[in-house]
């Protein structure tokens, strides 16, 4: 028989207008009763709830993470109670005996064996500055979008600026495209143009003869205002972001000395990770729930496939990017070799995602630790021992860590 963990605890199952609760008590002789109840999604109805789970003398409480309805739920029972917040998969219920009420006793039922494992929810004030700096990413994203219809509009009127100009948005191609919007009478380059442009006027003057619309004209005023008001809101954000994460200043300058992590990525990465450790029992609990190791997908003795997951759909990205420009950094040596020793093996994308996980095992390891980075430590790890005497398959395993591939010597 399964071992009561929590003797008393609630499931609830979490909706848009309302939530229904159970609790489960579970006697000294092993026998539950259950009590349901359901309370709307307003805030006085929520208190109601809160002070109904203190009444029967429940602490402990499982709901599902139901898009974005379980916050309101959360913020008001996050005082009281012991809240773990499950991924629906882990709490589903059998197809064709679902209701609301079956659905919370289900979920009662399998918490209290503790066998659901929770999400990782961090404190208030990360939560708040992880919702700012992922709508600055989104953001980011917006202003992306409107270039690539902005870059759209000059290639459907037949004006080639991506053909001269590495970026069509720098100073003298938005000059250009301003004179553009302004008359469509054809006109001289030359005054437009910066010293440091490579690319010979004559090939910048046939690039700019086209025809635009009076409709794509338009559309393109209104692209550039567009971006020009994200530009704003893009800045206002960043003031509240570097305001709210002032209280972290100790934590963000210990990230910032990782290779490749600049002063606004470490802010990123201590949005989605938070600042105490102790919440992952380990570097590599939180290296998967960041999504950076293979799967488990084994049947029959056969592995079915060892990718990645997909989870940390914000952290995988910005820990990619920071690995890029860590491995281009000439002053971390010692990363950029096991980029390349990697990459010799296994390719250009698993190396990177290689040394995107060996950067935040780094991290988990700075903040626990409170330390900056140390490069000695890898260093030390790569350099091949002075006085030592290794077997074959010692030798095989330095040269194959080195990227030699090493074939097996021909018998006589």
């Amino acid at each position: 028989m399964l071992k009561i963990v929590y003797p008393i605890c609630c499931g609830m199952d979490v909706h848009k207008g309302f939530i229904v609760a159970c609790i489960a008590s579970t006697n000294e002789q092993g026998v539950t009763t259950y009590q349901s109840k359901r309370f709307s999604t307003f805030t006085n109805d929520l208190r109601r709830c809160a002070v109904w789970l203190a009444k029967n003398h429940c602490k402990d409480v499982c709901m599902e993470s139901t898009g974005k309805y379980w916050i309101p739920v959360y913020n008001i029972l996050e005082a009281t109670c012991t809240i773990v917040l499950a991924h629906p998969k882990y709490v589903k219920a059998i197809r064709g005996k679902k209701t609301d009420k079956k659905d919370a006793k289900w979920i009662a039922d399998i918490f209290k064996h503790d066998l659901v494992s929770g999400s990782f929810i961090p404190s208030a004030d990360i939560r708040q500055l992880r919702d700012l700096m992922r709508y600055y990413w989104k953001l980011t994203s917006f202003t992306v979008g409107e270039k690539n219809r902005a870059q759209n509009c000059l290639t459907v009127s037949n004006i080639k600026l991506d053909d001269v100009f590495s970026d069509v948005f720098g100073k003298a191609a938005s000059a250009i495209t301003t004179r553009l919007l302004e008359s469509s009478e054809p006109f001289d380059v030359t005054p437009y143009l910066t010293k440091n442009i490579k690319t010979p006027v004559e090939k910048i003057q046939a690039a700019v003869d086209g025809e635009m619309c009076a409709e794509q004209a338009e559309k393109l005023r209104i692209i550039r205002s567009h971006m020009d008001a994200l530009e704003l809101c893009k800045l206002n954000l960043q003031s509240l972001i570097l305001t709210t994460a002032e209280k972290y200043l100790p934590q963000l300058n210990i990230v910032a000395t990782a290779p490749g992590i600049q002063a606004f990525s470490a802010i990123g990465i201590v949005s989605e990770i938070g600042v105490d450790m102790s919440v992952f029992p380990s570097s590599k609990h939180l290296c998967s729930w960041a999504g950076l190791t293979p799967q488990n997908n084994e049947s029959a003795g056969k592995k079915k496939t060892t990718r990645i997951s997909r989870a940390g759909a914000y952290i995988k990205p910005l820990l990619v990017q920071c690995a890029l420009c860590a491995v281009r950094a000439k002053q971390f040596p010692e990363v950029r070799r096991r980029y390349l020793a990697l990459k010799k093996r296994r390719g250009h994308k698993k190396a990177i995602i290689a040394i995107a996980r060996m950067l935040l095992t780094a991290i988990y390891n700075m903040l626990k630790k409170n330390e900056p980075y140390d490069p000695e430590l890898y260093r030390k790890a790569d350099r091949p021992p002075t006085h030592r005497e290794v077997s074959v398959e010692e030798a095989v395993y330095i040269l194959q860590r080195q990227g030699y591939l090493v074939t097996a010597p021909p018998t006589a």
